[in-house]
């Protein structure tokens, strides 16, 4: 049986921007439980008072902000070490029966030249690579004969650290890319291991992303 605390608490839950920003206290609940009262009677077929939605609000606000952030908080201010990397390309390529010989051999060339940057990660049909740019020319002759879906230039790589359990809390990387996306910040690339990842932004919008991250710890 549909009651109003169950259909508020699925409403919130499809909505984790507004679940945040209840948490926070900067939305009304009276003008939220206002919006939502058509969608409501539908739902529950019946007429029901707005102060029922508001009592379910403030109570699921409370309990679903305790859940979730009070354990992502706990591991977002125990960040490690934040790295910047700048003049990056980022190169994705369609996935060949060739393409992973010349990857080996880009590996291989990479190994004797010192301060490259390079990440790559392999997806169904496509495999990419985020590079320094000093080494444009020679993955371009390397890969000549594939075919290059994407080639972004100028990128830079900011890579973080995460405390080991990170992996046991769910809405980690949420609650970061939630702060970068309110200021704006378009990440080209994200990729991750079990303790760190790295994303990709335009060079213009690295200092930003990194003052972001870096208030983070302060939360």
């Amino acid at each position: 049986m549909k009651t109003v605390s169950s259909f508020v608490e699925h409403y919130l839950k499809t909505k984790p921007f507004l679940l945040n920003s209840l948490s926070e206290g900067i939305i009304n609940l009276t003008s939220l439980a206002r919006n939502m009262m058509p969608e409501v009677e539908k739902q529950l077929g019946k007429d029901i008072k707005q102060g029922a939605v508001v009592m379910a609000l403030k109570r699921l606000t409370e309990e679903l902000d305790f859940k979730i952030n009070h354990k992502v908080i706990k591991v977002i201010k125990n960040i490690g070490e934040i790295t910047v990397r700048s003049s990056l390309n980022d190169y994705t390529y369609a996935i060949s029966d060739s393409i992973l010989n010349k990857h080996a051999e880009l590996i291989t060339k990479i190994n004797l030249q010192k301060d490259v940057f390079y990440t790559s990660s392999r997806g169904v049909n496509e495999i990419n690579i985020v590079l320094s740019n000093s080494m444009d020319r020679t993955i371009e002759e390397l890969f000549t004969g594939e075919k290059q879906i994407q080639k972004l230039k100028d990128l830079s790589s900011i890579t973080i650290k995460l405390p080991n359990e990170n992996v046991n809390v769910p809405g980690v990387y949420y609650y970061i890319f939630q702060r970068l996306a309110w200021e704006g910040i378009v990440l080209y690339e994200v990729i991750s291991t079990s303790n760190e990842f790295t994303f990709l932004v335009s060079e213009q919008q690295v200092d930003i992303a990194f003052r972001v991250i870096k208030d983070l710890k302060n939360v």
